[in-house]
């Protein structure tokens, strides 16, 4: 770590200190805009390790052999070639040249110990930059980077509210039942996907290849964590979820639900169910309670205070008819433990893929999650009245146009599970099951609804 990195560290540290001491000291104006500066502090501390973050294997291999930094930008293209490279040639079922071998060999760093090629840190890299979008909900937690497959961190419950005993001069430090600890034991799992690549994306450039590859994989990877993040959270706030029905719930939730500490860095996580409802209730005054964030315009502050992110309904599914709307801290709630391991593996006979002509690559990577501090996140739900027609709770009505007829293109949006509870709520005797290819299900569902509207119409 530089000496600039080492300063801000101490600075964000020191930042820390001064929050828990002015929240100590209610000083409650204070402390939030100390946490403002502790936000900047650790945002350049981010952007700064991002830059120093290179591969010291390789800068010391150029300095040995005189080639300075600038052979650096050489070796990243020589990995991406060679990367390609290796796809192609499995795809023709031949080894890859001596050339490309050594520099594969020499990308150690990211190996999985199921083998496998490693992919390129550049090319991680990008996908790590592509799948921190918006809506991606890794943003939001903990991420702890490790180099192992299992381990363990030691946790304070309430660490800020239990102080040191006083420990004489000479004399041994006395044990105390006060605080209480929590072991958060990881065990990293493997996460993975199969990726079907037609020939013709095979025969274009090394640099179109790579593009293609980079949004895969950050798309599936981005998908990947934010089902991780949301089961997490049901996990943590289950059975305990709190009843939103207006604004005075709210208020509840932030000024005595959570505890003084966690509300300083709050924010609201929702669906657009939520954000819709959050969006349109307003005080006592008649003033909406959600405003727009002076230093980005997109976005919404709650009470003009609380950031609000918003993710689809997809992600963030409604639960039995109600928009979860979830307040609180997830960087203290929730902890993800990546070991950063991204491999591919490449067959072109593998099941299926030498008769329809394609290549298929395994892509896996490594992680965990875990709940830390359960007490910093509130569950809060929203009746939006569509428990009734709403099958995959997505927060939007199956019947879209509401004419109380399902048609091709509505059902084409359900899965063939939903459309099958669908039928079940509506009383047709299907044949077909969630095994049938999906227009024989969508037929059989049209021609049962045809059945009935007809015989409705004779009555």
């Amino acid at each position: 770590m530089g000496k600039e990195l080492r300063e801000l560290l101490n600075k964000i540290n020191g930042k820390k200190a001064e929050v828990r001491k002015l929240v100590e000291e209610k000083r409650l104006e204070d402390a939030k805009a100390a946490k403002g500066e502790l936000r900047e502090l650790q945002e350049q501390f981010n952007l700064l390790a991002d830059l120093e973050d290179r591969d010291m294997q390789q800068v010391k291999r150029n300095a040995e052999e005189g080639k300075g930094d600038a052979v650096g930008a050489t070796s990243k293209e020589k990995q991406a070639t060679a990367f390609v490279n290796a796809i192609k040639a499995a795809k023709r079922q031949q080894q890859v040249s001596r050339e490309d071998a050594e520099i594969l060999n020499s990308m150690s760093e990211g190996s999985d110990e199921d083998g496998g090629l490693t992919v390129p840190k550049d090319i991680k890299t990008a996908v790590k930059e592509l799948r921190r979008s918006e809506d991606a909900l890794e943003n939001l937690v903990n991420i702890e980077y490790v180099k192992t497959n299992t381990g363990n961190r030691v946790i304070e419950r309430e660490a800020d509210q239990t102080p040191f005993d006083n420990v004489d001069e000479g004399e041994e430090f006395p044990e105390s039942n006060t605080p209480q600890f929590d072991l958060i034991e990881y065990k990293v799992k493997k996460k993975g996907g199969i990726l079907k690549v037609t020939q013709e994306l095979l025969a274009d450039s090394a640099e179109n290849i790579i593009g293609y590859l980079k949004k895969w994989i950050s798309k599936k990877a981005k998908a990947t964590r934010n089902f991780m993040i949301v089961k997490k959270i049901k996990e943590i706030c289950a059975g305990i979820e709190v009843p939103i029905q207006c604004f005075d719930d709210l208020k509840d939730i932030f000024n005595v639900m959570l505890d003084p500490g966690i509300a300083l860095g709050a924010a609201v996580v929702t669906n657009q169910s939520g954000f819709n409802f959050l969006d349109k209730l307003k005080d006592e005054r008649g003033d909406y309670i959600m405003q727009k964030d002076p230093t980005q315009a997109t976005k919404r502050l709650l009470f003009g205070e609380y950031p609000v992110v918003v993710v689809s309904n997809k992600t963030l599914k409604n639960i039995d008819g109600k928009a979860p709307v979830i307040c609180g801290d997830l960087k203290e709630a929730i902890t993800i433990f990546d070991r950063e391991t991204l491999t591919i593996d490449i067959s072109s006979i593998a099941a299926g893929a030498w008769e329809h002509d394609q290549t298929k690559i395994k892509v896996r990577e490594r992680l965990d999650i875990k709940g830390v501090d359960e007490e910093a996140i509130i569950m809060g739900l929203v009746d939006v009245g569509l428990a009734t027609g709403d099958s995959d709770n997505d927060g939007v009505r199956d019947d879209r146009n509401g004419d109380g007829i399902y048609n091709e293109a509505e059902l084409n949006r359900l899965s063939r599970e939903n459309i099958l509870l669908l039928a079940k709520e509506k009383g047709y005797a299907m044949t077909k099951t969630a095994a049938d290819p999906k227009p024989k299900v969508v037929a059989e569902f049209l021609e049962q609804q045809g059945s009935v509207t007809e015989g409705a119409s004779w009555g």
